[in-house]
């Protein structure tokens, strides 16, 4: 039984922290949670902050994300901030007695990950990461599927991600590679439709941007896994895509397999001239947009029933080893076994 428990569970008070681009978009998604009070909007700029506080309808905003935390009407905390703000936040918030959702990873670092994991075992109050495509309908209907064991024994999983713009060189400089920072949500998934990974083999190179070279970074990757159950994986991997945001997942079984993919962005098509045209995401926002808000949506409710939110610290941990090995595989040149990456860094 979790220590945290709201005074009232319809009427949760939060404190939001990071109000720039993303946080914005979490603003207004939670903006509309029945069971969520905004009592405090934080953000170092103070014209962010105040766009914050007016999205989310909050009394008050903050330049300090501590003292926002702090707030005794306060009961929960959103993290949208830098990634190396998350870990000591969550750490505040932890200690505070207060629950937490934050966008992942909690460290890029595992030390520092397996430090944050050991004080969520310890204090036993809620926090959920920001791995927001286990929200996508389409991956939920998969999870049910594998779950109620249609597909049968799993045997291959195959997924494919292509950004559709590569971020600015400072962005690639402080983001822990690629296979952290993108990467990341397809190794989640495989974990959480197929199961815990055993190994790893990856190639990855510069073809077409050399500011990733620059970073000591790649922009095109294959990624193998080997699952602990017997299956085998494939993660297709790059930085740019000329025809729209590209996102596809596959999950063979022994009887089935399940397809997850968003391809046409409006459901409306031009025929013509014997061919047909119609329209594709552009990016994440606009792909993710029900999932961004399902995350918090789910979040907030369990907390309020009172049940366990999920994923969990122990999954932000795990899949952060699956990046780093991966990232060791490339780098060595050789197939990386997971139990070779220590949980304590």
């Amino acid at each position: 039984m979790s220590r945290f428990s709201p005074r009232d569970p319809n009427r949760i008070g939060v404190a939001f922290l990071g109000a720039g681009r993303m946080g914005r978009t979490h603003v207004r998604n939670m903006a509309a949670i029945p069971n969520v009070r905004t009592i405090v909007v934080a953000d170092p700029n103070p014209d962010n902050a105040a766009a914050g506080r007016d999205l989310a309808r909050a009394p008050r905003a903050s330049t300090d994300p501590v003292e926002a935390i702090l707030d005794p009407e306060v009961e929960a905390v959103v993290i949208s901030t830098p990634t190396d703000t998350h870990a000591s936040l969550i750490e505040t918030a932890l200690r505070a007695g207060k629950a937490v959702w934050s966008e992942k990873p909690i460290a890029q670092e595992i030390a520092e990950t397996r430090r944050i994991v050991d004080l969520w075992r310890e204090l036993d109050i809620p926090v959920q990461l920001g791995f927001m495509r286990r929200f996508d309908p389409g991956y939920v209907r998969a999870k049910q599927l594998i779950d109620a064991g249609e597909l049968g024994r799993i045997e291959q999983f195959r997924a494919l991600s292509r950004d559709t713009f590569p971020p600015p060189v400072e962005y690639l400089l402080s983001c822990g590679g690629s296979f952290l920072d993108m990467s990341v949500h397809d190794l989640d998934l495989a974990r959480y439709l197929v199961g815990e990974v055993e190994e790893v083999h990856a190639w990855a190179s510069v073809l077409f941007d050399e500011r990733f070279a620059q970073a000591d970074d790649w922009d095109t990757s294959i990624t193998v896994l080997k699952f602990r159950n017997g299956a085998l994986g494939v993660l297709e991997t790059a930085r740019h895509s000329e025809w729209g945001y590209d996102i596809r997942t596959e999950v063979a079984g022994a009887k089935a397999k399940v397809v997850i993919d968003a391809a046409q962005k409006t459901p409306a098509t031009v025929s013509r001239n014997f061919a047909w045209e119609g329209d594709l995401y552009e990016s994440f926002p606009d792909r993710f947009e029900v999932a961004y808000r399902r995350e918090l949506e789910v979040f907030f409710e369990d907390l309020g029933a009172g049940r366990p939110v999920a994923p969990g610290p122990d999954d932000a941990l795990e899949t952060l080893r699956l990046a780093v090995a991966a990232t060791r595989s490339w780098r060595e040149g050789r197939p990386v076994r997971i139990d070779e990456i220590s949980v304590d860094g």
